[in-house]
Formats: structure tokens, sequence, C-alpha cells
């Protein structure tokens, strides 16, 4: 019979601890103010359910209270429970008339528990429950046979009611930890959810807001993501490409550029470039720049491809234009130099034919010469006018934003070359007269010689400064080849260039802006040390 109301005891004892374990997993887990309060209280009331199941033997009372005290005391501290114990032993007080062995044992417990707790708080939990069980039983031991000669010829009974004890204390705590560990996981799994649903949420507003357009690959080659951008840029649903093939889109010469670097990316597993042309859907050809990067699974194989393209189609345009300009610089100066090596000997000649025709008689013939030297005079002056500035629109600009809209314009291509533009402003207000685009031109041509004496990467310092003589200084610093001092004399020189398939003209056109703005332009460099490019322009009030 004991056994069987130790079972029931032990039954009781874990369904009220689990139930508002179980109760707590459904509510949403905000603190409980005074929670020690609220917990010593529930403890009381469990203690006094132990306490009605308990039974008689030998005309003593027993239970297995001390369980839920023992908890209580390792969880929420001595204030719970006391609160608890005090309840406890009320309710035992009521159940039973020995009343001097339960209060005697319920002190010495109770102190020996606040003792042991102080010792222990800063352990975890778990340890601070065998702790302070272990207390107990030896307190119980010391207390209760040998003090207290409370059947002290039965050890057995003794046993078999610390072992109960025991057990409940044990059953309690692994409920209780379970929870606790089972809480952290489902914490810690929320946490990861709310991560990861604002990490997707900001990649998808980033995905869905750019003018670039994104296509994610699979290792079969197939495109698995089309950003919302297609749309906006070509005009196609994202249904509707989902439903196409890629490659009947791209031009026809540049559909084996295009499946080659797939190739080539899956044998390097390196991020690589590409410019191809993109159909829209009124069938007009788009010009796109695209960086193709491998993601990687965990095993170093390609799981996906991301292709992140660029509409350059205005660039081409721009760039077009630029050596559309060129070429009529160089017919310009071209054709101010021919005309002006023409035109000395013309006059010479024209004067003596004149002073001839005094003399001769055959002035018919004289009248048809000069009047052939006066048609070539007429075109070699018509030639030089091509070399003569032209009326320029000067407006009051900040050579900061110059700068800036310049780097802008070349930021894909130095990201594809990997190039990094670093810019130092030592003021905000740097106003000149200018053309703002020949300036932009004069910008442009030396960003451009310094990212191609850099094919392998680096960083172009651009620093902006005033000087002492009310100007402004532009110093521009590159990383590249360098070039030997003897030939920066030349820099500027029609015709004259140090690459392979350059013109020699950029940096004449750049000297003759510079000159029609009052500025000047230095060079310093040595070979393999990089350049410096330094412009002087004066500001204005």
């Amino acid at each position: 019979m004991i056994l069987i109301d130790y079972i029931i005891n032990l039954s009781m004892l874990s369904l009220m601890v689990s139930t508002p374990l179980v109760i707590r997993s459904y509510l949403n887990h905000k603190p409980i103010k005074q929670l020690w309060l609220w917990v010593g209280l529930y403890g009381g009331v469990v203690s006094t359910v132990l306490v009605m199941l308990s039974f008689q033997d030998q005309g003593y009372s027993y239970d297995i209270r001390y369980s839920i005290i023992i908890l209580v005391f390792a969880y929420l501290g001595p204030g719970a429970g006391m609160i608890t114990g005090s309840i406890a032993l009320a309710s035992r007080l009521m159940e039973s008339e020995n009343w001097f062995p339960a209060i005697i044992g319920w002190f010495v417990v109770m102190t020996i528990l606040f003792v042991a707790h102080k010792f222990t708080m800063h352990w975890k939990p778990a340890r601070r429950v065998m702790v302070l069980l272990c207390s107990y039983i030896v307190t119980y031991i010391i207390t209760v046979p040998i003090i207290l000669n409370v059947i002290r010829d039965n050890p057995v009974f003794h046993l078999q009611y610390l072992l109960f004890v025991s057990i409940g204390v044990l059953t309690g705590g692994v409920l209780i930890e379970s929870y606790e560990k089972l809480y952290r996981i489902i914490k810690e799994r929320k946490r990861m959810e709310q991560t990861l649903e604002e990490s997707e949420s900001k990649y998808r507003l980033i995905a869905e807001n750019t003018s670039d357009l994104i296509m994610v690959m699979d290792k079969e080659h197939a495109i698995t993501y089309f950003s919302p951008s297609h749309e906006m840029i070509l005009g196609f649903r994202v249904a509707e490409l989902e439903k196409t093939e890629i490659c009947k889109l791209i031009h026809p010469e540049d559909v084996v550029n295009f499946r080659g670097t797939i190739t080539q990316l899956m044998e390097n597993k390196e991020s690589m470039p590409l410019e191809f042309r993109f159909q829209d859907k009124d069938g007009k050809w788009m010009d796109f720049e695209s960086r193709w990067m491998p993601v990687m699974s965990d095993e170093q194989v390609i799981e996906h491809i991301v292709i992140i393209s660029r509409d350059i189609s205005e660039r081409k345009k721009a760039e077009e234009i630029l050596l559309q300009s060129e070429k009529l610089s160089i017919v310009g100066e071209l054709a101010a130099g021919v005309a002006h090596e023409i035109r000395n000997p013309l006059t010479t000649i024209k004067g003596f034919i004149q002073l001839y025709g005094k003399e001769d008689k055959l002035n018919e013939i004289n009248n048809l010469l000069l009047s052939e030297l006066e048609r070539i005079e007429t075109i070699t002056s018509e030639m030089l006018s091509l070399g003569k500035p032209q009326a320029i629109q000067l407006n009051r600009a900040n050579l900061c934003d110059l700068i800036d809209h310049t780097v802008e314009f070349l930021s894909p291509q130095a990201n594809m070359k990997n190039i990094q533009f670093s810019r130092s402003y030592l003021g905000t207000d740097f106003f000149i007269t200018c053309e703002k685009n020949q300036i932009k031109q004069v910008f442009l041509n030396i960003f451009k010689n310094a990212m191609e004496a850099m094919p392998k990467g680096g960083n172009i310092d651009i620093k902006l400064q005033k000087g002492i003589n009310d100007d402004c200084i532009i110093s521009i610093q590159d990383e590249g080849c360098g070039i030997p001092e003897e030939l920066i004399p030349r820099l500027g020189e029609p015709f004259y260039t140090l690459k392979e398939k350059g013109t020699g003209l950029g940096l004449m056109i750049c000297h003759k802006i510079i000159k029609q703005h009052s500025g000047s332009i230095f060079y310093h460099s040595k070979l393999n040390q990089g350049t410096l490019v330094e412009i002087e322009l004066p500001l204005t009030n």
C-alpha cells in the first residue's frame, strides 16, 4: 500500500509541475512580474495537495512535499522557497497531530536549504538541485531517526521515503530542465526565423527595386530567378521569361560568348565579366554589361550562378559621341596644320605672279593662275577655321559635382576591372566658370588613361583643394605602370601616345580645353610607380 501511495504522490507531483509549463508554452513568452511570488504560492498549492495525499505509518504521516520545496528553492530562490515551505508546514500541521517533530524538522530543513542555496546561488539550477537534495537527505537522516528518534528501528522505511523524495525531485527537475531546453530551442528558432525574414525582406526590397537585371542560374544552366526589373527595362513579364529560352533573347553574335562564359566559370569557379546584347519586347537590342558570380556549396561545388547586368546603352552612345568628338578634333587640328603650312608658300607664289604680270603681256595666263591660287587660298582658309576655338557657353559650376558625375559614369567599367575611386575634397565650394561638358571630357580622358594603366586593378585617388593663388588644384594619382621621366615633356603633343592602340589626341584635347579655361596641367611620374596628374583652374568669385 505504501508503494501505491508513493506512486500516486509522484504522479500528482509530475502532473502539477508539468501543467504550468505546458500552459506557459502556449502563451506569449513575456516576463512575469514578481515571478518568484507566484511560483512560491503555486508551489504551496502543490505541497498542500501532496500533504492531502499523505499516508500513515506507525502513527506518523508521510508525504513528499519537500520535493516541491527543494525544486522551488533551487529554481526561484529562498523567497519563493520560504513561501512554499510555510504553506506546506501549515497544511502538514492541519493534517497531523504530531506537531513537534514536524515543526522542528521544518526549521532545520529550511535552515539547511537556505544555507546551501547561498553557497550555490551562482551555480546552474540543475547542479543546485542535486546539492539541495543531498543536503536534505543528510539533514533528514540526522534529524528524524537519530535526534527525534522516529522509527529508529526501521531504517528501510526511511531509505524508502528518501528514495521516493529523491525520485520526486529528479522527476520535477527533468521536467523543468526539458521545458527550459525546449523553450531555448524554440526561442532561438524564432530568432533565426525573424532574422531570416528580415534578411529576406531586405534583399527582396533591393532585388525588386533595383534597375539592374538580376538572374540566378542553377548548375543545370537553367534560369531559376528573374528580378522584377526585367519587366521595367525589357518589357517582359517574369512569367514570360520563365517560359522562354534565354539564348533566344540574346544577340546571335553574343550567344557563343554567353555560353562560353558559363563553361569557363564552371571550370575556374571565379567571378567573370561579360558584355552582351539583350532584346527587349519591342525587338530593340540593348547593350548590357554583367558580372557573373558563382555561389559555392559546402563541398566547393557551384550550386548557382548570380548574373547582375546593367544597361549600358546610354553609355555606349556617350562613348560614340566622345569618339566622334575626338575625330572632329583630329580633323580640326590636322586641317589647321595643313592650312597653315600651305598658306605661307601660296602667299609667296601669288606675290611673284602678280609682280610678273605687270611686266609680262600674257595677262590672260596670269589671271588664270591668280584665280586658281585664290581658290586654293579660300580652301585653306576654310580648313583653318576648323582648327579655331569655337564659341562656347560658360557657366558657373562646382568641380565636386563634375568629378562625381564623371566617376559615376565610369563606375561600372571600373568595377569590371576591379578599380576603386577614392575622393578627398578639402572643402565643398570649388566653383569655376567653365563649359561643363568640356571639363567633364578632360576628367573622362584622364580617368580612362589611369584605368588603362592598371590592367590588374587598383586605386585612383582624386584630391581637390584650394591653391595659394585663388585657384583650385585637382590631383589624380593612379597605381599604374608609370611613365619614363624623359617622355613626360612630350605628353599632349598631337599623335604622340604611349598606348599600343592610342591616337595621342586625348591629352592634346585636354591641354587645349585647360588652356581655353586659363588653366594648366602638370605630370609627375616614375616607371612602375604610378602617375600623378595635377590640374590648376582659376576659381570664380
